[in-house]
């Protein structure tokens, strides 16, 4: 049956193979992610299995597939398909097939890659050059979909942060959580947490899922996560996983903050603004940094010290509430 959709519904929008053989890759991920490439004309598509090991239940794959289509479609349609912002387009999707999406494959490199040969191979050029590129990115999905009638709902992200301390306790991470339950208590009586408009965000922004061409090119992956919130929602998971790479290859957070400010800095400028703008950004950025570094402590294949580590470092955010 997989076979005959990728022959007969999704082989000839990209090419004219009259019969199509296949190589099959995996992908990395967490996601049932596979790259399907023709032999004879070397055309490739991404096939993604919502309903797989992971994700048993057809009624919640069939939810997430329809999220990620919906988005994709959409974001293309409010410009995300030029030389500078781009996401993949779709090529067909299949409820009966495990409930497959297939969209175009797309080149470039990731940002994970490009944060390692900053520390590894001291490119710090390139990371600077390409958080200018996904700092233009963001700005202008975020910009063109705020929505000065509807501000953050800031209720939604100290909500967040409750269950990843949950998670955190039920993993043996956290003996006590007081502190970071008083540290939210305090961010969510900030008026500044709930003043800016909401908008649309990528809602999984991880190094993972943002590739690089030439120039400024961005391309923008796995949008199921998608949702209306503050615009920090996505430039502090940016610099959360910043100072979490930098803290883990060289021992040190604040080996991260030239980027993070650079990042910060660069998105600022889309604004008629730009010191208003970084001024307001830096003032609430501690606690999206505290909380992506909770989140990353979540991750059991991180050894247990590291994230501890993790987990005081996010403290050292949060308690910068009154910047």
């Amino acid at each position: 049956m997989l076979y005959g959709y990728l022959k007969y519904e999704i082989q000839p929008q990209i090419s004219d193979v009259r019969n199509p053989s296949y190589r099959v890759y995996k992908m990395g991920g967490s996601n049932d992610v596979y790259l399907y490439e023709e032999k004879k004309s070397g055309t490739k598509v991404i096939g993604k299995f919502f309903e797989s090991q992971l994700e048993r239940n057809p009624s919640v794959a069939y939810r997430r597939l329809c999220r990620e289509h919906h988005h994709l479609n959409m974001v293309r349609n409010i410009g995300f398909a030029g030389d500078y912002h781009y996401v993949p387009r779709t090529l067909g999707y299949n409820p009966g097939l495990h409930h497959l999406l297939v969209t175009e494959y797309c080149y470039g490199e990731l940002l994970d890659r490009v944060i390692r040969r900053a520390i590894d191979d001291r490119d710090e050029g390139l990371l600077f050059y390409k958080l200018t590129s996904l700092a233009y990115f963001l700005s202008e999905l975020h910009n063109r979909t705020a929505d000065q009638n509807w501000k953050v709902d800031f209720r939604e992200n100290t909500d967040y942060m409750n269950t990843i301390i949950s998670s955190l306790q039920y993993g043996g991470i956290l003996r006590s959580a007081d502190e970071l339950y008083y540290l939210r208590d305090l961010w969510y009586a900030q008026p500044k947490m709930w003043e800016d408009a909401s908008v649309l965000v990528h809602g999984d922004a991880t190094p993972a899922n943002f590739m690089f061409g030439d120039s400024l090119h961005v391309v923008a992956l796995d949008l199921e996560r998608m949702h209306r919130t503050d615009r920090l929602f996505d430039t502090g998971r940016i610099v959360g996983e910043l100072a979490h790479f930098f803290l883990m290859k060289t021992g040190s957070r604040e080996r991260a903050e030239p980027f993070v400010g650079h990042f910060l800095w660069e998105y600022s400028c889309h604004f008629p603004d730009r010191e208003q703008a970084f001024y307001s950004m830096n003032r609430r950025i501690p606690f999206y940094m505290g909380l992506n570094l909770l989140r990353i402590a979540r991750n059991a294949w991180l050894d247990y010290p590291y994230r501890k580590r993790l987990v005081h470092e996010a403290k050292k955010c949060l308690r910068e509430v009154f910047l």
